[in-house]
């Protein structure tokens, strides 16, 4: 029996059907990764299967007493609690229970035998019998359980946590309920690598079924069990992961596109035939004047495959063939090293990507290549002619107040992309917004709107130099597929951040890694999991050759504690107190700049309050500057120190 099932169920926003007579079912144990275009009404069906909305038409049933869990793409959290208490918020109920069978448990050996201790009696076998069902004597063994297993500190400040860290909480706190079905909107959001590789092991170790969003292709193929594709209304099933998908989609696209072509031809026919003469009325037909009524109102009634974006970038002059050389290139803040004697050639048309966890210094580099930051050691030389594009993954070019149109081509109708002009309108509709919304300001767009906007003016810009931060985010399937074709037929030179592993595996030909602390970063030819495999290898050659009994009176040779202790007194005490303060600040920067990122990831709060929104970005940008400050007077007072 299914766990829950959706019949005939109709949803509509404005006079767009988002569920058109839609049928879904999960099936425990089931995996099922659910797809779709941006606003097709993902998130919609994932609320209405949460319980937390409900469909304007159709039957929903689900398994009595079946406890569902609906994790958030943004989950939000009290200011100021800890990760355990946050944790153990989701068993309210049960511990509300507790503390009533104390209540009465107390009451009951107060009350002499009677009418209201039978009473108190039989509320007290009641609770008892509840608190079995939930499981909720034990309650604080299983969120101390649930925190272990998932690698968190109960006594963490949950605000004060990375958005990465975040999601675990997040996840922890759904777990913790031991559900039975489990709903994911875009689990994958602030994880790095090892970050997406960890909720994999942890997603495919779990009993309940599970739903989820995602437009990672890479997570829908280790996790999926069945895809589900919300297209124009209808929800499409097919069994298998999404390699398996694309195979029968292409198939159905073909069988549907011969089937219109066929109904269309036969239409045509009919409409030539009841336009015939006088003679031809002798032989026409009710029946076959009903028919031709029928096929009209069928052809009206068509719901097309939606259009795809049509990227096109335009090319800047050649740069030079070198566009970047680095020789033994080292940046430190403070104690801290980002990059360590690194060595790099970057040619003209190389696409680069950058991997490493969140923290690890991938914006430095980038910005060390570009020549926008120098090294402390090594030299740094830019190649000529560099004409640089970005695409940044905060939002932060958009003006909120400004409009489509004058984000694409300020003060003129027409933008020009290789020597064509384009009317903007048109330019726009490329990137799938209708005409009458070009006059719409920015800050009424979705967050996926808005990375397509930031996308058509990138490619608006000649260019030579693609840098891409982050691309991916809030991008459907299909639009990722086609930036991936753009990308590898560019002529110019792609500089590429993204933790998506199939986008990197697509587009790039070789990676930069981060080589764990310590600033270490290494090139490595081919993609993702090219970088991957050589990354295991070189892991177990490392430990073959390892030897058997490490030193144990061997000290690390450059801890913090020992630079401190060879440093000389070179400081005022007030300076000193500067130094010993500035850690701190820098770490309450770095965090109020996480949250902030995280506000503004999805775009919602443009939409909820424009103002706070653009306070938001202002107040992100100032942090950039007062953390760059922060860093060098860091450095300045440990060098005066040494």
């Amino acid at each position: 029996m299914s766990l829950y099932t959706i019949t005939g169920a109709q949803l509509a926003f404005g006079h767009v059907a988002l569920l058109d007579h839609a049928d879904f079912s999960l099936e425990a144990g089931e995996r099922v990764g659910l797809i779709g275009r941006n606003g097709a009404g993902k998130s919609s069906l994932l609320k209405i299967v949460a319980d937390l909305a409900k469909p304007d038409d159709g039957l929903v049933t689900r398994q009595q007493n079946l406890v569902t869990v609906y994790v958030p793409q943004e989950p939000e959290f009290e200011a100021g609690e800890s990760v355990f208490d946050t944790v153990a918020g989701a068993l309210a109920h049960a511990r509300e229970l507790l503390d009533e069978y104390d209540r009465v448990a107390h009451s009951l050996a107060e009350t002499p035998e009677g009418a209201q201790h039978d009473t108190l009696l039989a509320r007290m076998n009641t609770l008892q019998s509840s608190l079995d069902t939930a499981d909720a004597w034990n309650w604080r063994t299983r969120v101390s359980t649930t925190l272990a297993q998932i690698g968190l500190d109960g006594d963490a400040q949950v605000d004060a946590l990375s958005g990465g860290m975040q999601k675990r909480v997040a996840l922890a706190r759904a777990l913790v309920l031991q559900p039975d079905v489990l709903l994911l909107d875009e689990p994958t959001n602030h994880l790095d690598f090892d970050g997406i590789r960890w909720l994999e092991e942890l997603l495919l170790a779990q009993r309940a079924g599970l739903l989820f969003i995602t437009h990672d292709r890479a997570f829908l193929d280790r996790i999926a069990t069945r895809i589900v594709e919300l297209d124009r209304g209808r929800l499409l099933s097919y069994p298998g992961n999404f390699s398996a998908y694309q195979t029968r989609k292409a198939q159905q696209l073909e069988v549907e596109r011969v089937e219109n072509d066929k109904f269309d031809k036969l239409l045509a026919q009919e409409e030539v035939w009841i336009r015939k003469g006088v003679e031809a009325r002798r032989t026409r037909s009710v029946g076959r004047i009903a028919r031709l009524v029928q096929m009209r109102n069928e052809r009206a009634e068509r719901r097309n495959v939606q259009g795809n974006v049509k990227l096109d970038v335009a090319q800047g002059e050649k740069s030079g063939k070198i566009v970047a050389e680095l020789t033994d290139v080292t940046k430190r803040f403070g104690a801290r090293t980002v990059v360590d004697r690194f060595s790099a050639t970057l040619m003209r048309g190389d696409k680069i990507g950058f991997i490493g966890p969140n923290g690890a210094g991938k914006t430095t580099l980038l910005k060390l290549i570009l020549g926008e930051l120098q090294p402390d050691e090594g030299r740094v030389r830019v190649g000529t002619n560099p004409q640089v594009a970005y695409f940044d993954q905060m939002r932060a070019q958009l003006d909120q107040d400004k409009s489509l149109a004058d984000t694409i081509s300020p003060g003129s109708d027409w933008v020009e992309i290789n020597g064509a002009k384009k009317h903007v309108m048109s330019y726009l509709g490329d990137f799938l917004f209708a005409p009458e919304r070009a006059r719409s300001p920015v800050k009424s767009l979705s967050g996926g709107e808005r990375n397509r906007l930031l996308l058509a003016r990138l490619f608006a810009r000649p260019a030579n130099v693609l840098v891409l931060d982050e691309p991916t985010n809030d991008l459907d399937i299909p639009t990722l597929e086609l930036l991936e074709e753009l990308l590898t037929d560019y002529d110019g030179t792609v500089l590429l951040v993204s933790h998506d592993r199939a986008f990197l595996d697509n587009v790039v030909t070789s990676v930069i890694a981060s080589e764990g602390e310590g600033g270490m970063w290494r090139e490595y030819v081919g993609g993702f999991t090219d970088w991957q495999t050589q990354r295991e290898r070189a892991g177990q050659l490392a430990q073959r050759d390892a030897p058997k009994e490490p030193l144990k009176d061997a000290a690390p040779k450059d801890s913090a504690a020992g630079r401190n202790a060879q440093r000389s007194v070179k400081l005022s005490y007030k300076e000193q107190r500067e130094l010993e303060a500035l850690p701190e600040r820098i770490a309450a920067l770095e965090g109020e700049q996480k949250t902030i990122a995280a506000q503004l990831e999805d775009g919602s709060i443009f939409t909820k309050d424009a103002q706070e929104g653009t306070r938001l970005t202002q107040r992100y940008a100032q942090i950039d500057e007062e953390l760059i400050a922060a860093l060098e007077r860091w450095d300045e007072l440990e060098s005066k120190g040494k």
